[in-house]
């Protein structure tokens, strides 16, 4: 039996898994991997996922989980049973994002957290979703939880993280890409590019929805998540 392994994005921790953990198939082995609070790199915190969960697994990362699950699965391809990627990103740092997470990583180190963050809730959330308070609430208290130091380290993994697209075409898993279709942070043509280049990958664009897909959407991204569950999971 495959055992879930939860990826979260940058910062985040299992309570941006909250609404999806809560229906998963009792007879499911999961778990929430915090492995980007605990290793320098993209590469280092895969190897750590790989060591920490014995036997086959299926990967569901967001966003910089996404990033670690492409590199878990290029490790080790023969333990992975299902790949589920949400408002992910295959390809290299760009300069340009480069440059800003350079300036945001002094910020962090400098006590300027606020500074950075503050600005990208407008970023991070469809306006539907900003404007609901216990989103934002939930949103702030992850990344006040990680700290500037975490979040300065998280976005140097990033930067530094392998470009995944040379091994996307020998995924052979069940394999789900989804993203909100406002998303201005890993905005679609990085979910079509990853879905594009994925044997029989399913694609699906969330309506109305920016990077915090599995707290913007959860119906959604449970209904998606459900069905792709049932495509590898074997009680």
């Amino acid at each position: 039996m495959s055992t879930l392994i939860f990826l979260p994005g940058l910062a985040a921790d299992a309570d941006l898994w909250a609404d999806q953990t809560r229906v998963l198939p009792h007879d499911l082995r999961w778990a929430v991997s915090l492995v980007h609070f605990r290793h320098p790199s993209i590469e280092t915190m895969a190897a750590a996922v790989l060591r920490e969960h014995h036997g086959p697994l299926a990967l569901c990362g967001t966003s910089m989980g996404g990033m670690i699950a492409l590199e878990v699965l290029r490790q080790a391809p023969g333990r992975i049973t299902g790949l589920a990627l949400l408002g992910s990103n295959a390809r290299p740092e760009s300069e340009a994002m480069r440059s800003l997470r350079s300036a945001a990583v002094l910020k962090f180190r400098a006590g300027r957290m606020r500074e950075v963050i503050e600005p990208n809730v407008s970023l991070a959330f469809h306006a539907d979703g900003a404007a609901r308070p216990d989103l934002r609430a939930r949103y702030w208290r992850f990344i006040l939880s990680a700290g500037s130091e975490a979040l300065a380290r998280q976005n140097e993994a990033v930067m530094a993280r392998p470009d995944a697209r040379p091994h996307l075409g020998q995924i052979g898993c069940p394999t789900l890409v989804a993203c909100g279709q406002n998303d201005l942070l890993t905005p679609p043509e990085c979910s079509e590019e990853i879905a594009a280049a994925i044997p029989d990958a399913h694609l699906a664009l969330i309506r109305r929805c920016g990077h915090m897909l599995t707290m913007e959407r959860a119906p959604q991204i449970n209904a998606l998540l459900k069905d792709w569950i049932a495509r590898w999971h074997r009680p």
